[in-house]
């Protein structure tokens, strides 16, 4: 969805013209890319259901940053409704249950002994990890769309108004605050937060990516990955929506209408860049980066130097998730219930799986041998894969 100050449109109009680039603004008005069929393949891996669990309501066309979080054997999951599920990674069986009473957004996010949420309203709240007592609840301004980032002291929340915050573990006050004032116009979501040693990562809205100290939010250094180009608004959007990946001393982001980037750690000098647009984010292993670009192709790039390895382009415009590594696979989501395994040395698609029939919008995470997603029906699927008998 695009964002226009604080109001909001259904997101499945306005991202396929987003994504259309120029020709749709043109005056011919040429016809939007439907998405891809989904050709006939010889899968070489079989999927199995493990389990599946109904966490919540729904969030069908909102967008949200709902995703599941895997921590000690359990999986941590968060519904529309406000309710946090706490369920055994192996089996699905309930561990606990809570009611937060709020139309959650984002999360959950688990660790240090809590298990956090956020919401449309800008409501913020700690569970304990152990069995789902209310710790804290706190109200800060500005929707979250994307999971917080626990640390043992601070907790570091992004909001859709284009702040990052620091907040107190023990009761949620806040520490400290980060503004990067979004433009007019912008894609609905925000980029996650990676922590790495005392610094938290995140990117804007306005194409820069910054790092800032955990203690009191002071910028270790900031820099630009895109910028807006075009004779429209919609042209010229430049989102970083993409949650910063870190691998040892470097961090990888990706842009929307801009590039993907590698950067020093602690320095943000960019080492390699490379032309790439993504609204949905990206992933890493030992020696690759992989991307879901903005148009549905899917691009394996060598980690060192950017240069690209594979490219899958038989999911156009099936908005992808971003892309999870599982084993010797990489796992991609659809808008139709789908999920697809690609080769993560080739790109050649594997296997395909139909969880369910609704969309799929944040990346599948994996615990052990299981992979699990959520989709907008609030259904928490794990699944197995091996190789065909």
């Amino acid at each position: 969805m695009i964002r226009r100050s604080r109001s909001w449109l259904a997101w499945p109009v306005l991202l396929p013209l987003a994504l259309g680039g120029c020709g749709i603004f043109s005056k011919k008005e040429e016809p939007i890319e439907p998405p891809a069929e989904l050709a006939s393949i010889q899968p070489v891996l079989t999927v199995n259901k493990a389990w599946e669990v109904r966490v919540g309501s729904g969030s069908e066309y909102l967008n949200l940053g709902l995703r599941p979080a895997i921590e000690g054997g359990r999986v941590y999951a968060a519904g529309r409704n406000g309710r946090v599920h706490a369920l055994d990674l192996e089996t699905g069986r309930a561990q606990w249950m809570a009611e937060t009473g709020l139309e959650l957004s984002a999360g959950p996010a688990a660790g240090h002994g809590m298990v956090v949420v956020g919401s449309t309203g800008g409501q913020v709240a700690a569970l304990d990890i152990a069995d789902g007592s209310p710790r804290w609840q706190v109200q800060i301004a500005g929707e979250m769309l994307s999971a917080p980032a626990i640390t043992p002291s601070v907790i570091a929340v992004r909001t859709v108004d284009g702040r990052l915050r620091g907040l107190a573990v023990d009761d949620g006050r806040e520490l400290w605050m980060v503004e990067h004032r979004p433009p007019r116009l912008s894609l609905r979501g925000t980029a996650g937060v990676a922590v790495a040693g005392n610094v938290v990562i995140t990117g804007f809205d306005n194409g820069r990516i910054g790092a800032y100290s955990l203690r009191d939010g002071e910028a270790q250094w900031e820099n630009v990955v895109a910028v807006g180009r075009g004779r429209t608004e919609i042209e010229r959007l430049s989102d970083v929506d993409a949650t910063p990946q870190v691998q040892g001393q470097d961090v990888y982001v990706v842009s929307f209408g801009g590039r993907l980037a590698s950067l020093a750690l602690e320095t943000g000098q960019i080492l390699w860049t490379a032309e790439m647009s993504s609204y949905n984010g990206l992933s890493l292993d030992w020696t690759s980066v992989y991307v879901a670009e903005a148009d549905g192709e899917v691009v394996g790039v060598n980690r060192s130097s950017g240069a690209e390895l594979w490219r899958q382009d038989t999911l156009r415009m099936r908005r992808l998730t971003a892309p999870t590594p599982f084993g010797q696979s990489v796992v991609v989501g659809d808008f139709e219930g789908w999920l697809h395994w690609l080769d993560a040395f080739t790109g050649v698609i594997q296997a395909r799986f139909r969880v369910g029939k609704a969309a799929i919008i944040t990346a599948p995470v994996t615990g052990g041998e299981l992979l699990v997603v959520q989709d907008e029906d609030d259904r928490v699927y794990a699944l197995r894969a091996g190789p065909r008998g």
